[in-house]
Formats: C-alpha cells, sequence, structure tokens
C-alpha cells in the first residue's frame, strides 16, 4: 500500500447541521478511487478537512506514505500540500497577473525560488523547464500560452496541470472535468492514469459524471448526508440498490 488517508470519527457541523459523520474511511488502497454523492452529500468538505481549508470538528486524519505516518488533522493548508497532498479546485481559481505560461512555470519551482519577483529573473529555471511546459502547452492546446487563460475550461485545465506538476503523492480532485470537451476529458483522465502509475500518485475524483467515474476508477466511495453508506468496485456500487435510490432516482 502506497499512499493512503485514514479518516476516524470525523465530524463537520455547519449552524447546527451535520455535513460530515465518518466514523472509519480508508481513501488511496486503490490507485484511482472515486468520490460520489448527491448535491450536499459532504463530498466537497470532506476534501476540505483533509486538505486544512476547513477545521474538522473532531476526529482525526492522518496520511500515510510508505514507512510514514502523519496526522493532518487542522493543519494549515500550505503544511498538508508540502507533505503531499494537493486538491485541484471545484470553483476556477487563477493567478489573474500571470500567463498560462508562468503559472505552470511557477509549479516547477523550488521552496527557494517561490518568491515571484525572483522565479522570473531566473533564465536557468527558464530554460529547463520550458521542454516540461511546452509538451503540457501543446498537449493541451492552449489557445494564447503567452497570454492569459481565458476561457473556464482553460482556466480549470491549468488548474489540474499545476497540481499534477507539483509531483503529488496524493491527489484530490474535485470535479476535475465539468465544463470540458469530451476530447480533453479524456486527455486529463489519461495523463492522471499516466502519472499514477509512473509514481505511485494515489488519486481521488469527485465527479457526478458517472460515466467517467465507472471507466477511471478502480474503486468507489458512496457518500450521503456526509456519512460514507457504501463502498466497492464500479460494478458492485452502480448495482447496489442504496445507491441506485438515493442518487441514481431508481
Amino acid at each position: 500500500m502506497g499512499n493512503t488517508i485514514e479518516i476516524s470519527d470525523l465530524r463537520k457541523s455547519y449552524g447546527g447541521r451535520v455535513v460530515n459523520a465518518i466514523p472509519k474511511l480508508t481513501l488511496g488502497t486503490h490507485a484511482i478511487e472515486g468520490l460520489i454523492g448527491p448535491n450536499g452529500a459532504g463530498k466537497t468538505t470532506l476534501l476540505s478537512l483533509i486538505t486544512g481549508r476547513v477545521p474538522a470538528d473532531a476526529g482525526e486524519i492522518t496520511f500515510k506514505s510508505g514507512d510514514q505516518s502523519v496526522s493532518l488533522t487542522n493543519r494549515r493548508l500550505d503544511d498538508v500540500a508540502r507533505l503531499g497532498v494537493v486538491r485541484t479546485n471545484q470553483r476556477i481559481q487563477d493567478f489573474e497577473s500571470l500567463t498560462i505560461m508562468d503559472s505552470i512555470l511557477l509549479c516547477l519551482a523550488d521552496d527557494r525560488q517561490e518568491k515571484i519577483l525572483g522565479l522570473f529573473k531566473e533564465k536557468a529555471l527558464r530554460s529547463s523547464a520550458l521542454p516540461v511546459v511546452s509538451k503540457y502547452i501543446d498537449q493541451f492546446r492552449f489557445s494564447n500560452p503567452n497570454g492569459h487563460a481565458l476561457s473556464a475550461g482553460e482556466k480549470k485545465l491549468l488548474d489540474i496541470l499545476r497540481c499534477i506538476l507539483l509531483k503529488p503523492k496524493f491527489l484530490l480532485m474535485d470535479e476535475p472535468t465539468g465544463g470540458l470537451p469530451n476530447e480533453q476529458t479524456d486527455m486529463v483522465i489519461d495523463l492522471v492514469r499516466k502519472v499514477s502509475d509512473e509514481t505511485g500518485m494515489s488519486v481521488v475524483i469527485i465527479e457526478h459524471d458517472l460515466e467517467l467515474i465507472w471507466s477511471a476508477c478502480e474503486y468507489v466511495h458512496f457518500l450521503s448526508d456526509g456519512e460514507v453508506l457504501f463502498q466497492g468496485t464500479p460494478a458492485d456500487v452502480r448495482t447496489n440498490e442504496i445507491v441506485r435510490q438515493k442518487y441514481m432516482g431508481e
């Protein structure tokens, strides 16, 4: 088992409403897993709890990678990212002042080069990173690499590429392909699968496109009303009576 996130007795409430109540859950026992459920099920909140975007009311979140084990509970967002747990955004976020090229380049800098003013004076970094950056820009056909990401699709692609170039151990993807055309959706999933195979990166995908979940994921977790109600292979989940009634409206 490479990289896993283990959750125990996790609870989160807003205004008296319980959003997450998970006694036990392990993510990452399979290379690519899905996390599905109806709107308001607590999926995005769960990722926010794991990555430190919101604090937990109770419980423990533990990241295990190889022989190392570290608590993620209520850690700072940047601390979690440095440990190798990275998340793509459901809502598009972008560095408005950076071009597509420079935004990707920023992810290839080490800690000493993270100050933006110093980074873009580093000709050596630009020279060494250019082949990597150009490969992805050409592959995903950005309209103007030296300009800004203008469309929602380009901003979403940029967010995904930045996360992958950080070389995470565990990648959490919150509706990564929403709004992308089918061709680019396939390219994103192929890239994620390739990186996972080559590096051992674990992946969890939240997605309402169930055909994508069934085809891309080896294992699926079903959340409803903040609780994990069923887990299994895509074939098991798609035929489960609870999932069919609560999510598929059957």
